[in-house]
């Protein structure tokens, strides 16, 4: 019989976290709750002599499932990097081995996975719902195993949930090119839909309204997520000599730096012609010409406090379901210039 952290928990009404505390010798428990736990595991007929956190480690997994719907927003970028690296070192520090899984929209492929997943029991699972529509997320939902969503969340569905606060930070940014006296004021918008995008949207859009500025559609630009889509994409908007705003509110950072790219091709000065300001903040926004003016995003505080909510979720089922908006900051570079 394996040792299970869960089942020595629940003999004692403790949660497992206190077991794994106990047993690699942590703070967080009481001297007399590791007596206790050391006693239970004694008579289940287990040396305590030679226990470890391995011991535990292999028997507590939490399955973080990347979805990619398209790819076009989810790849390898040092902002998912980021995110994960977060997550693992939360779960590590809590006693659990972090198993990742790629799934993408293939109905074949995603019921074969969700049968592995069914199959292997994870304590619980975190879904990197950043591409997910709403219907994607049914069968998660049926797993019966405890469930949070991150980078993406949908009003009717009663979830744990860890996101960005996208309209917060769009809306600090719209606002901060008016403050330096930008009333032209233009938007790069994801050609590819995510929940976030339309929410960075909603932001933008606020701004402009409660700043008095009249709302120019012609200003708001559609380019793809990639940095070559949106370089190309730029460069046929500029062909068409388009009047340009004094300054742009990009989506993401990958988004401004294609566009800046082409805009630079058409003899257009950054930030002297066009201020750009982008959102994630990047580690290529510091070496790029002009080093880019963004929203930062606290992407590795974001994984930890998603994955500890998630083991709250484990450990005590709590009755209400939360939603966790970590806000931003804007971090200022040369990309942006003062209107006079």
């Amino acid at each position: 019989m394996k040792l299970k952290a869960k089942d020595i928990a629940k003999k004692l009404s403790i949660s497992p976290s206190a077991v794994s505390f106990a047993l690699n010798n942590k703070p967080g428990v009481s001297e007399e709750t590791r007596r206790k736990i050391l006693k239970v595991i004694e008579q289940m007929g287990y040396n305590t002599n030679i226990l470890s956190k391995s011991a535990l480690a292999h028997n507590r997994n939490i399955r973080f499932i990347i979805y990619k719907k398209h790819g076009l927003v989810v790849s390898d970028t040092p902002f998912f990097s980021a995110l994960m690296e977060g997550i693992d070192r939360e779960a590590r520090s809590l006693g659990y081995n972090l198993i990742v899984t790629y799934m993408d929209e293939n109905k074949d492929n995603l019921m074969k996975i969700l049968h592995i997943i069914e199959k292997t029991s994870p304590d619980g699972i975190m879904l990197l719902a950043t591409e997910m529509t709403k219907e994607d997320l049914k069968p998660f939902k049926n797993l019966s195993i405890p469930l949070l969503l991150l980078d993406s969340y949908f009003e009717s569905e009663n979830l744990d949930t860890v996101i960005i606060n996208n309209l917060e930070g769009a809306y600090k940014a719209t606002c901060y090119l008016f403050e330096l006296g930008h009333r032209d004021i233009g938007y790069l918008h994801s050609s590819v839909w995510i929940n976030n995008f339309d929410h960075r949207m909603a932001g933008f859009k606020k701004a402009i309204h409660n700043k008095g500025l009249k709302l120019n559609e012609n200003l708001i630009f559609s380019l793809e997520s990639t940095i070559d889509g949106s370089y190309k994409n730029m460069f046929n908007i500029l062909e068409s000599k388009p009047k340009l705003p004094t300054a742009l509110f990009a989506d993401n950072d990958i988004i401004a730096f294609g566009a800046i790219k082409a805009m630079k091709e058409f003899g257009i000065r950054i930030p002297q012609d066009v201020s750009v300001i982008g959102f994630d903040d990047m580690p290529f926004c510091e070496m790029i010409d002009p080093p880019l003016t963004t929203v930062m995003v606290y992407k590795q505080r974001m994984g930890m406090i998603a994955l500890k909510r998630l083991v709250e979720r484990i450990d005590e089922a709590p009755a209400e379901t939360l939603r966790i908006e970590v806000n931003t900051t804007i971090v200022e570079r040369k990309s942006v210039i003062k209107r006079v």
